[in-house]
């Protein structure tokens, strides 16, 4: 078996915003509804995270599990875990209407670290969010430019954001270009 690569094998830009691409990890998708309690169940104990409540994510620093919809999580995981929690995740849901999915390979992620004031407004001239009141910890699923994307910040100063593998080269320019520009919104 071949060793998995990023999309953009690890494309870095310095600048005021740092943009890093970030990988490979294990990407778990699961859709089921994640207010039903045995699925709640099943995915605290396969990943060893709670399950987060809307709009947010649970972490220990290694994992991560991000509430994408109602009936959809996203469990972000050291590529070398992800055989055994994907087969401990669907043996648990065995009886449950859901669907465990590996999407390690269909997806792209970054991490844009810096001052925070710069990175949110880097992230608002791309997105149509509301970057002084997002929340660390927050998940959001939005519109990056033209494409879809997860954005979430751990902490401040820091976002990490995940897309389409597909469009990993426009997401990466995008974020460049945006994380080269001056301030614009001085407080």
């Amino acid at each position: 078996m071949s060793d998995p690569v990023t999309a953009l094998s690890n494309a870095v830009a310095e600048g005021p915003v740092r943009v890093a691409e970030t990988g490979p990890h294990g990407m778990i998708t699961l859709r089921g509804d994640l207010a039903d309690a045995a699925v709640a169940k099943a995915l605290t104990s396969a990943s060893g995270l709670d399950t987060p409540a809307p709009r947010r994510l649970t972490s220990d620093g290694v994992r991560t599990l991000a509430w994408m919809s109602p009936d959809e999580a996203l469990l972000l995981l050291p590529r070398g875990d992800l055989a055994a929690v994907q087969a401990a995740l669907t043996e648990a849901l065995g009886g449950v209407h859901a669907l465990v999915a590996d999407m390690s390979d269909a997806r792209a992620t970054f991490r844009l670290s810096g001052e925070d004031a710069h990175l949110r407004e880097v992230l608002a001239r791309l997105a149509p969010v509301d970057m002084d009141r997002f929340e660390i910890g927050e998940v959001r699923r939005t519109r990056l430019a033209q494409v879809a994307a997860a954005i979430w910040m751990p902490e401040a100063g820091v976002a990490e954001l995940v897309c389409f593998r597909s469009v990993a080269q426009y997401v990466f320019d995008l974020l460049r270009t945006a994380a080269a520009s001056p301030r614009v919104v001085r407080v």
